[in-house]
């Protein structure tokens, strides 16, 4: 794509929304409003995937902001790459049985602003984190509660050698192993980062 004469349309940084910042024109209402309209429920799919990249962002500490159009979900401050992707037993409609757990989107891809979309999909992460909510009941349901939620983990070679684009959680399980919990899984990612190890001397 050819800049136009007064050169390509960057976007500026933005600041970190606090959630009370007021909408201008409209009488009373702050960001925090438009988050409880958005996003009230975390059981609905498109949220509780969000908040599970949340979950890893905060296990590895990294500082940076979610990009949507990245081709993978959570970079550490060192460049890991981490895609993550959830699933949970129980919905925000009515069931007659719980879901059976399959995680899609494996492969996808990527973009850029000079080329846009690529040609083929591909593996884009170096890390897959497959996160589930556990629990079965609507009584006891808490997706903020880091107890009711497992994890399973694994490097980019592993992923490549299914050669999937989706995967059933039985299929992670028997690739992976017993899952691991939120206060182990920063260790679990570093274990499985697949990149050479740099000589820090």
């Amino acid at each position: 794509m050819k800049p136009s004469a007064s050169g390509p349309l960057s976007p500026l940084p933005m600041p970190a929304l606090r959630g009370d910042e007021p909408i201008a024109g409209v009488p009373d209402a702050t960001v925090v409003d438009f988050w409880r309209f958005a996003m009230p429920d975390l059981r609905v799919n498109n949220t509780l995937g969000l908040f599970a990249e949340f979950l890893v962002h905060q296990a590895v500490g990294s500082r940076g902001p979610r990009v949507e159009w990245a081709s993978h979900d959570v970079e550490t401050d060192d460049g890991l790459r981490i895609e993550v992707k959830a699933g949970a037993y129980l919905q925000a409609w009515e069931q007659r049985v719980p879901s059976q757990i399959r995680f899609s989107g494996l492969r996808a891809c990527t973009w850029s602003s000079e080329s846009g979309y690529a040609q083929t999909k591909s593996y884009n992460a170096d890390v897959y984190v497959f996160a589930v909510q556990t629990s079965r009941e609507h009584a006891v349901y808490d997706p903020l509660d880091t107890a009711q939620w497992e994890f399973y983990v694994l490097p980019r070679p592993a992923i490549a050698a299914l050669n999937v684009d989706s995967i059933s959680l039985s299929t992670v399980r028997a690739a992976v192993g017993p899952p691991v919990s939120f206060a182990a899984l920063n260790d679990c990612i570093r274990s499985a980062d697949p990149r050479p190890a740099t000589d820090g001397g």
